[in-house]
């Protein structure tokens, strides 16, 4: 801790919430990783929590690939690269238009984010730091907060950038139901107070509201005013970002060249190629041979060869990264709550995690509260395999038997993960009949189709599994997959007590509050078994040793601005 003067200087200037944080800190209440992690979401300068003793655990801000958590980056030193070259890097097709607004899959998140910028980005270790915006700060109770804007910024048109642009883009996620916005801020919520400052009024306290205008936000990446809804970038490229869209074809891949006018100065390579596939396996075989330099992500089951190539720098990520079951709880063979409890006990989830992971993931207890998550309830047991259980559920159900489509998207381990679970299934009596599928099929017609519109997701197959990319906090996961209206909720899942459990954990601040309401929210979640969550796993992604300084987020968002050839 700093000298006592330095310390009521601090005090001084904190603003309530800062200070409750300062005072927990000083008091032990607080760990230092928690305090800096808090400390940055609400507000606080890195110069202030060095003061205050959190120096040894800021992470610099891509942080390390094997320490992260979240992010990280492989190889040596950014510093240490070549002006000059393109890195070619190997992604899955993107299932979805580039429409920053409505798009779903993690390969469109990644090409967005090379162009178009968050107000906010994640970081190593869960933390936080300044993109588009400069600084932010609450009020007393964390139900309004201001974000200081960054100035002398274009867009890549030759327009400024403003404090319009932010309102614009929010308005618009309102409009669409953003995954995590939805129910936070309401049209007119977010207001320009100046050419610099931007307030968002929220709909009630909310302690991690910067988290969902940062990169854990895919959709809240800040796009023109002018640009009309619905544009696409391909259609209309643009952005205040790094990289400007030269060459899009959806099947074939995307071309990135430096943008000379970005603010963030000049990046080491001239341009990127992306390089679309359909699976995984052509992806490795092509990092393998040398045809592309990276890839954006990959699972250990199908990517065993190149966990083991001393040609390559590997990402591995600690992440909320899961695979998520889904089972309708409105209508079908899933409606009772012991028909879907039945299903989860026939998982053998440790076989699981050795299967498709080596070991590299964690066993999940069918909650969206990941590991990672510092206000996780380490005491929730995750159920063991009990055919016998599952067998007297159904009987008390009245269904001895059952038989259903389990609907699949084809993406890594997710098709081995169905046939497992069918196996299980099939010994209780349930009969499961797996459908793999595009990613296209996958996402428009079986897990959350546009149509009927009202409630979100409500002509979705009555079980599935979809896959969940990282977040620095859970409120995405539970807001948009499990609270009352979620406009990814294809489970249908309403639950009166579960919405109110999740407001509080938004209006928590503290960690002690926030695993108060943690714990709730997964208490309910695993009695009422709307989700099966088997286990998080670590998220990898490789890049070739002549290369040095990609970083990449567990949500699929490449960084290359600080890459090159060594």
């Amino acid at each position: 801790m700093t000298g006592r003067r330095e310390y009521d200087r601090i005090r001084s200037a904190a603003s309530p919430l800062q200070l409750d944080l300062i005072e927990s800190f000083a008091a032990g209440k607080v760990g230092r990783r928690d305090f800096v992690r808090l400390g940055l979401a609400l507000g606080m300068t890195t110069a202030t929590l060095a003061a205050c003793g959190g120096a040894n655990d800021i992470v610099a801000s891509t942080g390390s690939a094997t320490q992260a958590t979240g992010v990280g980056v492989g190889g040596a030193s950014a510093g240490a690269v070549k002006q000059g070259g393109t890195m070619k890097i190997a992604s899955i097709a993107p299932s979805s238009p580039l429409d920053s607004v409505k798009m779903v899959d993690l390969a469109a998140y990644g090409l967005i984010a090379q162009c178009f910028e968050f107000l906010v980005y994640t970081g190593g270790d869960l933390q936080l730091k300044p993109g588009l915006a400069e600084k932010w700060a609450p009020n007393g109770d964390g139900s309004e907060w201001t974000f200081t804007i960054r100035q002398n910024v274009t867009w890549q048109d030759g327009s400024p950038f403003t404090t319009d642009d932010v309102v614009s883009t929010m308005e618009r996620l309102v409009k669409a139901g953003n995954s995590a916005l939805k129910g936070v801020i309401q049209a007119g919520s977010v207001k320009a107070k100046d050419a610099s400052t931007v307030v968002f009024t929220l709909t009630g306290p909310n302690g991690n509201f910067p988290y969902l205008v940062s990169t854990d936000n895919a959709q809240a990446a800040i796009i023109p005013k002018a640009l009309p809804d619905g544009t696409t970038l391909d259609k209309k490229p643009n952005g205040t970002g790094p990289w400007k869209l030269t060459k899009f074809d959806a099947k074939v891949g995307a071309t990135f060249v430096r943008n000379e006018a970005w603010w963030g100065g000049k990046t080491p390579l001239d341009s990127v190629e992306w390089v679309f596939f359909q699976d995984l396996q052509p992806q490795v075989v092509a990092l393998q041979s040398g045809s592309v330099d990276a890839i954006v992500q990959f699972s250990v089951t199908g990517g065993e060869g190149l966990l083991n190539n001393s040609n390559l720098n590997i990402i591995a990520l600690k992440a909320s990264t899961h695979r998520e079951v889904w089972m309708r709880t409105d209508k079908g063979v899933f409606k009772d709550p012991k028909v879907r409890e039945a299903l989860a006990w026939t998982l053998d989830r440790e076989a699981m995690v050795q299967s498709l992971f080596k070991g590299q993931a964690d066993v999940g207890a069918d909650t969206v509260i990941a590991p990672v998550y510092p206000y996780a309830d380490p005491s929730l047991p995750a159920r063991k395999k009990d055919i016998a259980k599952a067998k007297a559920l159904l009987a008390a159900a009245g269904v001895p038997s059952l038989s259903a489509t389990l609907h699949a998207v084809k993406l890594q381990e997710v098709p081995d993960l169905a046939v497992l679970i069918k196996g299980g299934a099939q010994e209780a009596g349930i009969t499961l009949n797996v459908s793999v599928e595009d990613t296209g099929s996958f996402y428009g017609k079986s897990w959350c189709p546009e149509a009927p519109a009202a409630p979100p997701c409500s002509g979705a197959a009555d079980i599935g599994i979809v896959d969940y990319g990282h977040r620095g906090t859970p409120d995405v996961f539970l807001n948009a997959a499990l609270s009352t209206g979620g406009v990814w909720n294809s489970s249908q899942y309403s639950s009166k007590e579960f919405d109110a459990a999740f407001k509080a954990f938004q209006a928590s601040i503290g960690i002690d509050a926030q695993k108060k309401s943690a714990s709730a929210i997964s208490s309910i979640l695993q009695r009422d078994t709307p989700i099966i969550v088997p286990y998080f796993y670590q998220y990898l992604a490789a890049h070739s040793k002549k290369y040095s300084g990609m970083a990449t987020t567990a949500l699929g968002q490449v960084d290359v601005t600080k890459a090159g050839l060594v």
